[in-house]
Parts: C-alpha cells; sequence; structure tokens
C-alpha cells in the first residue's frame, strides 16, 4: 500500500476523532464511513483514499431511489442539479434510480492539510442536504420537475 495515501488515511481519521464525528474504518480498504442527521432526511458519507489515482473520494449516497415511474425524472433533477455546483456532482444511475453525490480532490504531489477535509465535508453536506429532499419530493410526486427547476 502507498505510504503517502496510508498516512493520509490516518491524518483523515484523526480530524474526525478531534472533531467528535462517529465513524467506522475499513483500514484494509482505507474507508471511512459516518453519518449526520440532515434537516430532513439522514446522511451518509464514504471518504476513500484511491491510493491509485491519488485521489481523496467523498461520497453520500442518497437513503432512496426513484420509482420506475420517476426515473425520468430523477435524470432531469440531477442533471440540473450538478449543473449548478461548484464543486462535486450527482451520480445517477437511471436502472435502478439510485443517486450518489461524488466530490474528489487529488492529493499528487501535494500535502492534504485539514481545510480540505474540512471543506469536502462541509460542502457535500450542504449539497446533500439541500437537494435530497427535493429529490424525495420528485419521487414521491410532491414536487413536479418544472417547479424543482424553476426553484
Amino acid at each position: 500500500m502507498n505510504a503517502r495515501a496510508k498516512d493520509l488515511y490516518e491524518r483523515m481519521c484523526s480530524f474526525l476523532e478531534k472533531k467528535g464525528w462517529k465513524f467506522t474504518r475499513e483500514d484494509e480498504k482505507l474507508l471511512i464511513h459516518f453519518s449526520t442527521a440532515g434537516e430532513d432526511l439522514p446522511m451518509f458519507f464514504v471518504l476513500r483514499i484511491d491510493p491509485e489515482r491519488e485521489l481523496i473520494r467523498l461520497t453520500s449516497p442518497l437513503p432512496f431511489q426513484f420509482s420506475e415511474d420517476k426515473r425520468i425524472d430523477g435524470a432531469i433533477a440531477t442533471c440540473f442539479a450538478s449543473y449548478g455546483l461548484a464543486d462535486g456532482s450527482f451520480d445517477y444511475d437511471i436502472m435502478d434510480g439510485s443517486v450518489s453525490f461524488r466530490m474528489t480532490a487529488s492529493f499528487r504531489n501535494s500535502r492534504v492539510g485539514e481545510e480540505l477535509i474540512n471543506y469536502m465535508i462541509i460542502c457535500s453536506g450542504f449539497t446533500v442536504d439541500k437537494y435530497n429532499d427535493q429529490f424525495l419530493a420528485i419521487n414521491k410526486g410532491f414536487l413536479s420537475i418544472s417547479d424543482f427547476i424553476s426553484k
């Protein structure tokens, strides 16, 4: 295993401990799982170190899937939301209706500080919390795709 990747993983775990976050570690896979409560829905996160590509990957799978009759609306909503983001994107699987948020950062030829880790967590949390309830409302028929776009 890449020593720089392992060191970064340990520093990420230390950062989360220092902040008082509860998380689980998968040391062999360089994975960290944690969750938090948003304003309306729970949010789940996975921080992953990719030693081969020298990337930090933060993903947040949403706790629901778009139903079959709302999959096209789900595709439009996730594309529209991603288009307006300054960082990160929503990944959408039209086959099963699943959505997750993704943000990456390279650590190639650099030393990652706590500020980047904090930024990735805060920015991802804000973004997921902003959109997860709107995506769920679209899925349940409470919000039309045209109303979502006009917001």
